[in-house]
């Protein structure tokens, strides 16, 4: 019922920029936490950075510093912001998000599909 749907990811040479997009739909009250995490091949997924409902953000090794989260809450969509890119940042960007359906049901979590982002020597 509750859908997540990243876009932006690509190809892209080493010290570019992509801008990530994740847009939720479907039945939603409210998003409490939304934000991206990554995987790649053989490796555990691993935090990128989340946003919290109060504006507060949490960056994980891998996204601090040269990411930047952000939200419209207007349009349910999380964005992240990556510049700098190294090819270590390629990886399958997914988004997640705690979204509270319907205003007396508990927060459930919810992950999108992924995007490519592939980063070239």
């Amino acid at each position: 019922q509750v859908q997540l749907v990243e876009s932006g990811g690509g190809l892209v040479q080493a010290g570019g920029s992509l801008r990530l997009a994740c847009a939720a739909s479907g039945s939603i009250f409210s998003i409490n936490i939304m934000g991206w995490y990554r995987q790649a091949p053989g490796q555990q997924r691993e935090l990128v950075a989340l946003m919290y409902s109060s504006g507060s953000t949490n960056y994980g090794d891998s996204g601090q510093g040269r990411f930047t989260v952000s939200r419209d809450n207007a349009k349910n969509t999380v964005y992240l912001q990556m510049n700098s890119l190294k090819p270590e940042d390629t990886a399958v960007y997914y988004c997640y998000a705690l979204i509270r359906p319907r205003v007396l049901s508990r927060g459930n979590d919810y992950w999108g599909q992924g995007t490519q982002v592939t980063v070239s020597s």
